[in-house]
């Protein structure tokens, strides 16, 4: 083969013309010639620094735990939780009502099946009802009555936070968190009410007046919150 440049013959093995000392840019390659695995730069080019970093664009690249931290931030973060509106005391003075209507309405049919039994038990015995004989009767119905309201509260706020009338004005018993109180709570609410509002005579109750998030001292003991929903 020829050199290109100045049209001399060198061979397929050379890496430069020996005439003119031009690069071999367009040689053949034959088989069984011999390599040359050496590797000379030339002034042609350009030298460069392999330990070089390579220029980057956009900067350095963050540290891996903002990386992790942005990551977080953006596929896990937690929905804001909606502020709370508390319910207020008239409005749970109107649901209180309702739960009381509710009591009475099952206290009554309470009341007349036992008036029946306790009427056809003295009749066995020919004997009526009177103002007389009547006190074991009153006694078994408001020990009834009560053990029904303790029931129905301590029951239905544990179960779901609503009585029948909290469920109707939209509010809701519910804990620090949200979350569902359970009957332990329910039950230590309740007691708190009795207690506090006799001890206080009622005030504990009214303070949900004042209280900013609208509490009453059964609710500061047994650490829950009445909301609207």
């Amino acid at each position: 083969m020829n050199c290109q440049n100045c049209d001399a013959p060198v061979l397929a093995s050379d890496e430069r013309c020996e005439r003119c000392g031009a690069k071999l840019l367009h040689r053949r390659i034959f088989f069984g010639a011999p390599r040359n695995d050496q590797f000379v730069l030339t002034s042609d080019e350009p030298e460069h620094e392999f330990n070089e970093t390579p220029p980057n664009d956009e900067g350095e690249l963050a540290p891996r735990s903002e990386y992790r931290e942005a990551g977080s931030s953006l596929f896990f973060e937690r929905a804001p939780v909606p502020d709370r509106i508390y319910g207020g005391f008239w409005r749970r003075v109107g649901a209180f009502i309702i739960d009381i209507v509710v009591i009475c309405l099952i206290s009554a049919v309470m009341g007349v099946m036992a008036y029946v039994a306790y009427k056809v038990g003295l009749a066995a015995h020919d004997r009526k009802v009177s103002f007389g004989n009547a006190t074991p009767l009153m006694s078994l119905f408001t020990f009834g009555v009560v053990l029904l309201a303790s029931a129905y509260f301590i029951v239905f706020h544990g179960m779901s936070g609503q009585t029948i009338g909290k469920s109707v004005l939209r509010l809701r018993v519910i804990g620090s968190e949200q979350e569902q109180i359970t009957y332990g709570r329910a039950l230590l609410r309740w007691i708190a009410i009795i207690g506090f509002g006799l001890l206080s005579f009622g005030v504990s109750l009214l303070w949900i007046i004042w209280s900013r998030d609208k509490r009453g001292w059964h609710d500061y003991l047994a650490r829950t919150w009445v909301i609207r929903e």
